[in-house]
């Protein structure tokens, strides 16, 4: 995959991880829809919606679920069991290199942070999987803000922590809730097909 990068100067940059740095997207879908199934879903989880929520935090995505299907499942349970058949098959996954080549270099000389929908302790693991964990020493998960994407609160906050201005961050993102974000906070944004790797 060959990345095209806007003209500009940046002084920092913010990366989503699942889809865009990670090639985890396959391995969270197939959790889904495991623990779905455990639960006892009266529904398919389509592979398309799936992917239309990428980036979206997992109490918003079973919010939507049941919304959708006039469902109750019990966000608690299903994104414990959810999280739990994920990090069994966390050693699947495999780095999107052309990202990531970018991100190492990146690292060199800027700073650089993750913006992700994930739990922290998920997210970390997958970084540690993919050998990249020690490039991020700032991780922004929807438990640090108010308002997890399409809000902007997470790029905002990166961008705080990085001690960088906010149109001066260059954003890379595989779901479309996070560029809805990443452009309210009035950044840049590089958009990474998650279907399509390296």
């Amino acid at each position: 995959m060959t990345l095209s990068l806007p003209l500009g100067l940046f002084s920092g940059y913010i990366f989503d991880c699942d889809g865009t740095l990670a090639d985890s997207m396959p391995v969270h879908y197939q959790a889904w829809l495991r623990a779905l199934a455990a639960a006892d879903a009266p529904f398919h989880f389509e592979e398309e919606h799936f992917y239309q929520l990428g980036g979206t935090a997992t109490s918003k995505i079973i919010n939507i679920l049941n919304e959708r299907h006039g469902c109750n499942l019990d966000s608690e349970t299903l994104s414990h069991a959810k999280e739990l058949y994920f990090m069994e098959n966390v050693s699947q996954i495999q780095p999107i290199d052309s990202v990531v080549a970018i991100a190492r270099r990146l690292a060199q000389t800027h700073p650089v942070s993750i913006v992700t929908g994930g739990f922290r302790h998920v997210v970390e693991q997958t970084l540690e999987t993919i050998n990249i964990l020690h490039l991020f020493p700032i991780i922004i998960t929807p438990a640090d803000v108010l308002h997890g994407k399409p809000a902007p609160d997470m790029f905002l906050l990166a961008a705080e922590k990085m001690g960088v201005p906010a149109h001066e961050c260059l954003v890379f993102e595989d779901g479309i809730v996070g560029i809805e974000g990443a452009e309210k906070a009035g950044m840049q944004s590089v958009f990474i097909p998650s279907r399509i790797v390296n």
